[in-house]
């Protein structure tokens, strides 16, 4: 963290793109095989050709909340390690995430590098920068499982039965255990410098003041305040993240015509992130477009509308996000590179304007 991140050598590289290959061809086979019959499929497009425009215009506008929310989570979080950045450019930059994050090989490591790499040139410290990417992580698994458990609770409540009462249990000790480490993140930070000193001593890396750097770096964020409320409202933004994303999840059922299956639906989608998380193919793809449709219809939906407002919610929250995303990556490279040529044009100004021995 107290580094820039190296880019990966030409052989791994090759290894991550083999096996994105690998992973989208596995979760196309995924579709296939639960969607396999012709008529279904054709009966989804047919669907999605009747589309409400009103419909899909709110899944736009629940999914840009979402992503609001994410550059509002980044400047709070950020704000409380001393470093001011504007909202503007955290959406731009929480935009360009989103399409690096379902799309590079090597998550989640990718997109943090990224955002790393942009707090710092907004001003950041390695150690600002670090905590920032680590907090944020942590809030929003806590918010997915928070949302994760309310539908779990739900699903309890409509069935009437007991059964699953234990997932339930476990969401709360899930939920309780990453609260505790967002709160007690300085025994955490502990940890990893514990580890890295104990890796330097076994194999001799990080060598000499690149170890000594992230160990520094580590030390410096064990001294970023963060309390029991500030811990609470990142939470709270965390939440409205993902809840913003699933509400674009609700607005594709009703642009496909659909019946929401209320009882499962918000299990179905935090299952179906859950998966989609996996580190198996960038952004989940057909992974989560079938595991989201088998759990819907499992809780009553029709094969054809529970595979039309899955596909209807990645084509929004997954493809046009990553075509917007990219392009806001062009935006952020060209800003930067324009910043770099004023600096350079400036320095030699600088330079002239600068005091010497013989001004009197």
């Amino acid at each position: 963290m107290a580094v820039e991140y190296s880019a990966p050598e030409a052989g791994h590289r090759l290894k991550e793109v083999g096996r994105y290959v690998l992973g989208a061809a596995f979760g196309v086979l995924i579709l296939f095989l639960l969607f396999g019959k012709r008529s279904e499929l054709v009966a989804s497009w047919h669907q999605l050709g009747q589309v409400s425009p009103g419909w899909v215009g709110a899944a736009v506008a629940a999914e840009t909340t979402s992503l609001w929310a994410f550059a509002f989570l980044q400047r709070r979080v950020l704000g409380l390690s001393g470093t001011r950045i504007a909202l503007p450019a955290l959406f731009l930059l929480a935009l360009a995430n989103d399409a690096i994050a379902n799309t590079v090989p090597g998550e989640p490591a990718v997109s943090s590098a990224y955002r790393y790499r942009y707090y710092r040139r907004r001003g950041a410290s390695g150690a600002s920068a670090g905590w920032t990417i680590f907090t944020i992580l942590v809030a929003q698994a806590i918010g997915m499982s928070l949302l994760l458990l309310v539908g779990v609770l739900v699903a309890l409540v409509a069935s009437s039965s007991l059964v699953g009462a234990g997932v339930a249990i476990l969401g709360l000790v899930i939920v309780a255990a990453a609260a505790a480490v967002l709160v007690r993140r300085d025994l955490v930070l502990r940890l990893a410098g514990a580890l890295v000193r104990g890796c330097r001593r076994v194999t001799g890396h990080p060598r000499g003041s690149i170890g000594a750097r992230i160990e520094a770096t580590l030390a410096r964020m064990r001294e970023i305040p963060l309390s029991a409320t500030s811990t609470a409202g990142i939470v709270a933004i965390a939440l409205a993240v993902w809840v913003g994303d699933f509400l674009c999840l609700l607005c594709s059922f009703r642009a496909v015509h659909g019946a929401i299956p209320w009882d499962g639906v918000l299990v179905a989608y935090g299952a179906a992130q859950v998966v989609g998380s996996l580190p198996i193919v960038p952004g989940g793809l057909g992974i989560v477009e079938g595991s989201l449709a088998v759990i819907l219809i499992a809780y009553g939906a029709s094969r054809v509308i529970a595979l039309s407002a899955a596909i209807a919610f990645r084509l929004v929250s997954f493809w046009l996000a990553i075509a917007v995303g990219w392009i806001s990556v062009a935006i952020i490279a060209y800003e930067a590179r324009r910043r770099a040529r004023a600096v350079a044009a400036d320095a030699p100004l600088r330079t002239l304007a600068a005091p010497t021995d013989l001004d009197g």
